[in-house]
């Protein structure tokens, strides 16, 4: 009996170290995958469309949400999209809160390592704030009116009540955030000496009226 026993406690000790060993083993594992999961983590950035539009591996398209830069063609758009590329071309981003706009494309907060793309455009100021609602919303907003407050990116050349580069044409095209009305003010006109031309949204200067007429402007209803 004593015989009997000794050999089942042998074989229980030695059961139990396999078990050890094998927890061990998957412990160990468990941590290696830790470690490189960082290094797998991301779809690499292989081009940008525009200052608010990047393209991943797979020439999948992502519009980054709260960033609305300029199209290429008019002002501030060209600087727009050499800023984006420097932030993310070649590097691998991660993508989230990703929603589809109103055409179905894809929007999302966009990482860079530990940098939020998003909020790198709307500091630089090559890009307005776009209304959006997830938990940074303050926080960009916050970022996107000092940019516009300190003149820089599109705030500083894009938008003025003076024509600096023209002084002669001195007619300002305007366009209607609600309704595309396009509209033109001379000086005389009720709100001439407010109205700032933003050129990062396609508005314009005019030598003459004449010129604005036939870019589609009519006059505002507030002039002489």
């Amino acid at each position: 009996m004593l015989e009997d026993s000794s050999v089942g406690y042998t074989r229980s000790m030695a059961a139990k170290s396999v078990l050890f060993l094998l927890l061990c083993s998957l412990l160990l594992n468990g941590v290696l995958l830790m470690r490189k999961a960082p290094e797998k983590t991301g779809t690499t950035v292989i081009g940008v469309i525009d200052g608010d539009t990047l393209v991943l591996e797979g020439k999948v398209r992502v519009r980054l949400r709260y960033a609305d830069a300029p199209e290429l063609t008019f002002c501030g758009g060209k600087e727009a999209k050499e800023q984006l590329e420097k932030l993310v071309v070649g590097k691998k981003v991660v993508i989230q809160e990703q929603i589809p706009d109103q055409f179905g494309r894809g929007m999302a907060m966009v990482y860079a390592g530990n940098t939020l793309v998003n909020q790198k455009m709307l500091e630089s100021g090559w890009a307005r704030f776009h209304h959006d609602m997830t938990k940074d919303k303050e926080m960009l907003k916050t970022i996107a009116d000092k940019a516009k407050k300190d003149g820089i990116g599109l705030f500083g050349k894009c938008q003025a009540k003076v024509n600096t580069e023209n002084p002669k044409c001195i007619i300002k095209g305007n366009m209607d955030d609600a309704t595309d009305e396009k509209r033109y003010y001379i000086p005389g006109c009720a709100q001439y000496a407010y109205t700032v031309v933003e050129l990062d949204v396609g508005e314009a200067w005019f030598c003459s009226e004449k010129e604005a007429k036939a870019a589609g402007y009519t006059k505002a209803e507030t002039c002489r």
